[in-house]
């Protein structure tokens, strides 16, 4: 393990949510506007402010980032995401991602607060995308999480 940019006490992880959020075979998906992973696409989402369940953190953040209003289903998983400097030898960033599964109530998307951009992709389209692997391993999960749900088992 890298060593901290900063005193350990100082770099505490950072509680975060993400937002599978599908509308039948399609995901939505934000291109970041701001590190890390600027210019990427990610899920929707972000920090957990104090006092905020998750639940709401990651409605809210859908919602700012998208002007999507959907239905929470599940938790899929929880992420590490640790961020080291351009040399690799220092830790920047560790956020804890709570990734739930949703599905798609109304709006259209439209890119706000650091999304640079907010659009569906129909899921055969992911490969092609310049996105971090656990993204697409988290949304491959939450799909075959949906499949279930739809088909009446859970």
């Amino acid at each position: 393990m890298r060593a901290p940019a900063q005193p350990v006490e100082d770099l505490r992880p950072v509680p975060a949510v993400g937002v599978v959020c599908f509308r039948d075979e399609q995901v939505l998906l934000i291109r970041r506007g701001t590190p890390p992973k600027q210019g990427e696409w990610s899920l929707p989402g972000g920090r957990v402010e104090p006092g905020e369940p998750v639940r709401s953190a990651a409605l809210r953040e859908l919602k700012e980032e998208t002007a999507v209003d959907a239905e929470l289903i599940d938790l899929i998983d929880v992420v590490d995401a640790i961020f080291e400097n351009r040399t690799g030898d220092l830790i920047t960033r560790h956020y804890v991602l709570i990734d739930f599964l949703a599905t798609w109530r109304a709006g259209e998307p439209k890119s706000g607060d650091d999304a640079a951009d907010a659009r569906f992709f129909h899921l055969s389209e992911l490969s092609s995308l310049q996105m971090w692997d656990e993204t697409l391993r988290v949304i491959d999960a939450a799909a075959d999480r949906l499949r279930l749900e739809r088909e009446g088992k859970k």
